[in-house]
């Protein structure tokens, strides 16, 4: 069984895939405070109650863009299943199926890479995938397995929190729909300007960056709240909350 570990800025996933079937995943806060043995203790219990035994695990790969919790996932890893993890870092960019610039390779996300080496896995060709986490993210590959590029914005879930955390009196509001544009109180107002304005940006970035590529590309949508947007806009061709963690089992065969 191969195990997959997404380290985000906001939430930690985890995938079990067995052959190419995803079996069982989770979602953890992610606390960069946390020790390896109590990410341990935490993980065990989550294969305790699924019935897993840790020593089904024969492969895990780790992505992870919180260096602080590099070493320490590095170190659970080992305690939980006796085995190295192998790690995705620029040393084996060179064996992925997608190209990284070499100006980005240091800078890149590997969430990103791992979203766009799914996306070619699915398309084998030019298409832009589109990832709501604590960042929202366009990563744009092109027609010969290359990443083009990257637009970022603060996410959905960013922009909600610095609304509460940086203004007297505005509530910390659910990301939903509002019923109408015009908000008629404050709650509303705020997902009118928020989840509706982001509508907007969404629509027009992505025109954008199909007319820089010269194509009508396809658009994947990933990440935890690719749900918010997912049926107010037709911008899609396909919604995928777990494509990370596919990008990760295809990399799996490549290091």
């Amino acid at each position: 069984m191969l195990m997959v570990v997404d380290v985000g800025n906001t939430n930690i996933v985890l995938g079990l895939f067995h052959g190419d079937d995803l079996v069982m995943d989770w979602r953890l806060y992610t606390d960069p405070r946390r020790t390896d043995d109590e990410y341990s203790s935490i993980i065990r219990s989550l294969f305790r109650d699924s019935g897993i035994a840790p020593g089904a695990i024969e492969t895990t790969v780790l992505s992870s863009v919180v260096p602080q919790l590099n070493e320490t996932f590095t170190s659970m890893i080992r305690k939980l299943t006796g085995r190295e993890p192998r790690v995705l870092a620029p040393p084996v960019y060179d064996k992925l199926p997608v190209t990284v610039p070499a100006s980005a390779v240091h800078e890149i996300g590997t969430d990103l890479l791992c979203d766009a080496v799914a996306a070619w896995d699915t398309y084998h060709d030019a298409c832009i995938v589109v990832d709501f986490g604590t960042a929202l993210t366009f990563t744009a590959v092109g027609k010969n397995a290359e990443i083009r590029g990257v637009a970022i914005a603060p996410g959905l879930g960013t922009a909600v929190k610095a609304l509460f955390r940086d203004t007297a009196q505005l509530p910390s509001v659910p990301l939903e729909v509002p019923p109408s544009s015009l908000g008629t109180n404050t709650i509303h107002a705020i997902q009118s300007g928020v989840v509706l304005g982001y509508k907007g940006l969404l629509e027009s970035l992505i025109a954008r960056m199909r007319a820089d590529l010269g194509s009508n590309v396809p658009v994947i949508a990933t990440g935890g709240l690719s749900s918010v947007l997912e049926h107010e806009t037709d911008v899609f061709d396909r919604v995928d909350p777990l494509l990370t963690l596919k990008g990760l089992r295809i990399v799996a065969d490549c290091i």
